[in-house]
């Protein structure tokens, strides 16, 4: 008896040491899969950072990605999430969903949890993004008055932003802060004013950085630059509020003809004695109905999208 138990006890600790083995060696392939990315992300950056023209032009879709997270502030926060660690969360999260939605649900509402959780990601993406582009068009005017009141050349401006940016507020000051260590730190001011061109989205801001950039190389004095940036900052924003005058137009039509789509089918529905989900859903004039409702919605908000 004593021996089946010492036999047991040693099956016991060799299968606990097989487990420890095995573990330190998925941790070593963990370990050595997290130094792969990093080293990936960056050695994707040298090379964005030495031929962003080129990276303009090509737009390769680790560089897409790398833009969603730069414009919707992300990779601000959260400087280690890079491209490489987004698209694996992104399939690890659908993967998740699928096989949950699968295992309690079904194939059907598995497909929809995981179309509905890239949905969910798209419009909080899309939310980030759009508050950044507000934050930044609010603080461009402050940046663009604290540049005015410098001598600025070609020597300085880099030197300014370090300064100025510790007046700014997010997403700008980043920006800024970027530009000046790495142009101290390479000392090429025309490449670190092009980085920072693609770090926002703003299309102000980018046109800014880049008309520092091709300036700096053909003249010494770039306050006549900043005077017509200002001039065409407040035209641009004046565009800018009428757009959103119009875009808040058009979604108080669209809430008048959805107003007066649900009091004709309710009169309809008094009238013939039946609900409106049965007029929806059950008839074809309502499937036809909704479906051109949906029509007319999904133009509007297409519609809506050029206006942003």
């Amino acid at each position: 008896m004593k021996v089946i138990i010492l036999l047991l006890l040693f099956a016991g600790f060799l299968a606990s040491f097989r487990k420890l083995q095995n573990l330190d060696e998925m941790r070593e392939r963990w370990m050595r899969t997290t130094k792969e990315m990093n080293a990936a992300s960056r050695q994707r950056t040298l090379a964005e950072r030495q031929s962003i023209l080129r990276l303009q032009e090509n737009n390769s879709l680790w560089y897409a990605v790398e833009k969603v997270l730069m414009y919707s502030g992300l990779s601000v926060k959260y400087p280690r999430f890079t491209a490489e660690w987004w698209v694996l969360l992104n399939l690890a999260a659908g993967a998740a969903v699928w096989i949950g939605g699968l295992v309690f649900f079904g194939a059907v509402p598995a497909l929809f949890g995981v179309i509905g959780l890239y949905l969910a990601e798209y419009m909080v993406i899309g939310i980030l993004r759009r508050r950044a582009l507000r934050q930044t068009e609010q603080n461009l005017t402050k940046l663009l008055d604290f540049l005015g009141n410098y001598s600025i050349t070609t020597g300085e401006i880099t030197g300014i932003f370090d300064q100025v940016s510790r007046y700014m507020e997010e997403p700008i000051k980043s920006a800024l802060e970027a530009c000046y260590y790495e142009a101290s730190t390479t000392g090429d001011s025309s490449a670190a004013l092009l980085m920072m061109a693609e770090r926002l989205e703003h299309p102000k801001f980018k046109e800014l950085a880049r008309n520092l950039e091709i300036s700096i190389r053909y003249c010494a004095d770039l306050s006549a630059l900043v005077n017509g940036s200002r001039r065409s900052l407040r035209e641009y924003l004046h565009s800018v509020q009428q757009r959103r005058g119009l875009m808040r137009e058009g979604f108080i039509n669209l809430a008048l003809l959805l107003g007066m789509s649900v009091l004709v089918l309710l009169s309809i529905g008094k009238l013939t004695g039946m609900e409106m989900k049965s007029l929806l859903l059950e008839d074809w004039p309502g499937r036809v109905g909704l479906g051109l409702l949906g029509l007319i919605f999904v133009i509007f908000l297409s519609k809506m999208k050029q206006f942003e």
